[in-house]
């Protein structure tokens, strides 16, 4: 037990002094208070060989400068403190470096400070308070081991570096370890100071960036009750999570392992941040607990000289070490190579290496300021801010402008070897100067995990999202924690654990299980399918019906049934009826350019004529029965009065259909927004109006038809032509009516059958309604094919 640190416990004078406070002894032991006595001095135990060798590694550079040519002339001293892990014992030792007097309350301050700068701590907390202090005096302050994050604010440390990365990249990189091995679900446990609430509260941040939710989140200190330590560790146990990040100090980590291995708290993946994540001394004790940690180290170093410069120390070397208990325990004449213990443990010189640094770098700001002697107002704190010079081992040592080196780690593993012990493997790299994509890397090596070597362990609040499901969050729970939903139709997930599905594009459409987008099956009335190939065969049995009923009437033509029909108007309605069984063919098969504009002016000129011929044989038959005697007046329905009506008809439609194709014609056309599973293929009609005038058209041409029929529905039964038209048009005009609302309501391809089916429909009723009679007389009754037959009414002796 030492008492409260009065005298530094390693002094050596020189031309320029640097400080050093180091926690030689980790604990102390408060007195008990009373304000009636005397307060006791504060009490230090538990000696920290670890930190020893970091003040033993101050004094190793300090020698090794003093014997180089760096500072010619000029020896450095140096005055190390042990600040016992106290916050009050390292200000007593601040304040003893800053004023050169031990006992300040029996003489008054110097007006110069004793030291140069100081070399120190090797936690935030304690850091922090220094810093604080010597700011105002501007005397440097550069710690190995401090890592918070706070401690970059220039504005309140005005005077602080550090060798060491600060923590607000290692809790970066942290989040990213987690995240690449998809632990999405982790507990967090950390040091109740600026150190641990600063880094986790930065870890925690960027986990949420990263995605990652946190269990737990509980809090220590060297000095909290047992009870409070068991009941972290049952919170420990409790959880779901399998992988427990450790934002601790060494010797909070040690506290939480003991009570951890009191429960037999294993099988967790621990990963750990600098300040334990290389000690040796809980590698070995709990490496049951610890198999398989991962976490960020310093990099390693070797230093030269150093081992051998350990090995010499004890008190018969050094007469100023006041290290009175090692002094009673020890005769001197030992040999520390045949010890194995922390202090003399050179394997992984990580820490220790920032120590060697700041020493370097407050010997080259003294280098660079001698150098620099015309800059009278420059002091060694103006002069560290811009050192940049190399270390004999090519590292390169410069600070930002915050006082912080570069953020580099190694990403170690704990590996065991042959013989069972831990190894520090390193597994991959983290750099926070790249761009961010190249930041964290691994090295390839094979990584050994906890629980299952082999196996990494999953830790995650809920399975994995498969492809074609999508993450839903449950009111209440952290973001990790969701159900998987099955995208909608239409909509993809091609990743696992995607929060919102794809929407397919619009010409494509989610497979069966919803993880691809596949083009949408095109759909158009084709050739192959059974409704185009019953339509198609309507279309070539009505057209051959018609050529047939066409060669009955030529092979009958000298007869009077075919004289009294107008042979000539009947051989050309045969043929426009030929002609509109034909066109529907037109609408059936894959719609392109042509054949958008060919179905329907074909359809708008065929029927046209069809409707001429059929006007010009209704308008012969009633001038021949409601005009005069023939022989007062020129024949009203002569030969060529039938051809001009026929041709001026035809080419008002054409001009129609002329305009239509000039200014909008109808093209192919996608349309995939009416079914969401198919693409119909279908023709636009490019101008609704082109399309209606020819509709109407026609439909105008079939009311005349009819109208007049209608006046010469009273004609002599012998000859029924007029009573044909009437019917046929009767049949015709119902279906086109019908038409209008079955097109506009059919979906897809069933628009085109629609229309089809019209053409179709009305072309049959004009064939079987004009010509059907006439064919049953020709080929079943011919004993009514006579001349004397057909002239029952002697008005039409002169004309049929």
């Amino acid at each position: 037990m030492l008492g409260y640190p009065e005298f530094p416990l390693l002094s050596k004078e020189g031309d320029v002094t640097i400080g050093g406070v180091f926690n030689i002894h980790g604990k102390t032991t408060e007195p008990p208070l009373s304000f009636t006595d005397t307060p006791q001095l504060l009490t230090c135990s538990s000696i920290n060989l670890r930190e020893f060798r970091f003040a033993q590694t101050m004094i190793f550079a300090i020698e090794e400068i003093n014997n180089s040519s760096l500072l010619p002339n000029i020896s450095i001293g140096y005055r190390i403190y042990d600040g016992c892990g106290s916050t009050l014992s390292t200000m007593h030792a601040t304040m003893a470096l800053m004023n050169g007097q031990e006992r300040m309350v029996e003489k008054s301050c110097l007006g110069q400070s004793a030291v140069h700068a100081i070399i120190g701590t090797s936690d935030s907390s304690t850091t922090i308070a220094m810093s604080r202090s010597t700011g105002a005096f501007q005397i440097p302050v550069i710690s190995h081991f401090a890592t918070c994050a706070c401690l970059s604010n220039k504005k309140e440390f005005p005077s602080f570096f550090r060798t060491i990365p600060s923590d607000f990249y290692q809790s970066r990189a942290l989040a990213k370890v987690v995240k690449h091995f998809g632990w999405t679900w982790v507990g967090a446990v950390r040091s109740n100071n600026d150190y641990g609430n600063n880094g986790m509260t930065t870890f925690i941040e960027a986990a949420g960036v990263e995605g990652v939710c946190i269990e737990y989140s509980e809090a220590i200190l060297l000095t909290s009750p047992r009870e409070q330590i068991v009941s972290v560790v049952g919170v420990i146990r409790r959880a779901n999570s399998r992988v427990l990040v450790a934002f601790l100090s060494q010797l909070e980590m040690e506290v939480l392992l003991e009570e951890a291995l009191a429960q037999n708290l294993t099988g967790l993946q621990w990963v750990g941040s600098e300040s334990w994540i290389t000690d040796t001394h809980l590698a070995t004790r709990y490496s049951s607990i610890l198999d398989g940690t991962l976490g960020f180290a310093i990099r390693k170093a070797t230093i030269p000289g150093l081992r051998e410069f350990m090995l010499r120390v004890g008190p018969a070397q050094d007469t100023n070490n006041e290290l009175e208990s090692w002094q009673r325990q020890c005769s001197g004449s030992e040999k520390l190579e045949d010890i194995n213990n922390p202090f003399t443990d050179m394997t992984e010189l990580r820490i220790t290496n920032n120590v060697y640094k700041a020493v370097y770098a407050v010997a080259q700001s003294i280098h660079d300021l001698l150098t620099c002697r015309y800059l009278m107002t420059k002091n060694i704190l103006s002069s560290l801010r811009g050192v940049n010079f190399s270390m004999k081992s090519g590292e390169r040592i410069y600070f930002d402008e915050n006082g912080d080196p570069e953020a580099t780690y190694e990403l170690v593993n704990w590996q065991r070897n042959q013989a069972e012990e831990i190894l520090f493997a390193t597994v991959g790299y983290y750099n926070a100067s790249l761009p961010k994509q190249k930041q964290f890397a691994l090295t390839g090596t094979n990584i050994t995990w906890a629980g299952d070597p082999l196996k990494m362990p999953l830790s995650v609040c809920t399975e994995s999202c498969l492809r074609g499901f999508r993450q839903a969050m449950i009111e209440g729970l952290p973001v990790c924690c969701f159900s998987c939903i099955p995208c909608a139709a239409g909509e993809i997930s091609n990743l696992t654990d995607v929060a919102e599905c794809i929407q397919c594009p619009l010409e494509y459409w989610s497979n069966e299980d919803n993880s691809q987008c596949v083009p949408k099956l095109v759909e158009f009335l084709s050739f192959d399918e059974t409704m185009g190939i019953l339509l198609a065969s309507f279309s070539l049995g009505g057209a051959s019906l018609t050529m047939v009923v066409s060669l009955v009437f030529f092979r009958y033509r000298d007869t009077p049934i075919v004289k009294a029909s107008n042979s000539e108007l009947s051989f050309l309605l045969l043929f426009s009826l030929t002609l509109c069984f034909l066109c529907s063919l037109t609408f059936i098969g894959q719609p392109s350019e042509w054949s958008c504009m060919l179905r329907h002016t074909a359809f708008g000129i065929t029927f046209a004529l069809c409707m001429s011929c059929v006007l010009a044989k209704t308008i012969a038959v009633v001038f021949a029965f409601k005009g005069k005697m023939p022989g007062n007046s020129v024949p009203q329905c002569s030969i060529p009065f039938q051809r001009m009506s026929v041709l001026s008809c035809i080419i008002l439609q054409v001009i129609i259909c002329v305009l239509w194709l000039a200014l909008a014609p109808p093209f192919p056309f996608k349309d995939a927004a009416y079914t969401t599973e198919k693409i119909i293929l279908e023709c636009n009609l490019g101008s609704a109006t082109g399309f209606w005038a020819v509709l109407g058209y026609i439909g105008l041409l079939a009311i005349l038809c009819f109208l007049l029929a209608f006046l010469a529905r009273k004609l002599p039964d012998n000859f029924n032509e007029a009573k044909c038209i009437t019917f046929s048009m009767l049949i015709f005009c119902a279906v086109w009516i019908t038409f209008i609302p079955a097109y506009v309501s059919s979906p897809g391809k069933f628009t085109v059958a629609v229309e089809i089916f019209a053409i179709l429909a009305s072309s049959f009723g004009l064939l079987f309604s004009i010509f059907a009679p006439k064919c049953y007389i020709i080929l079943l009754a011919p004993e009514k094919n006579t001349k004397k037959h057909m002239m029952g009414n002697i008005l039409l002796k002169k004309y049929i």
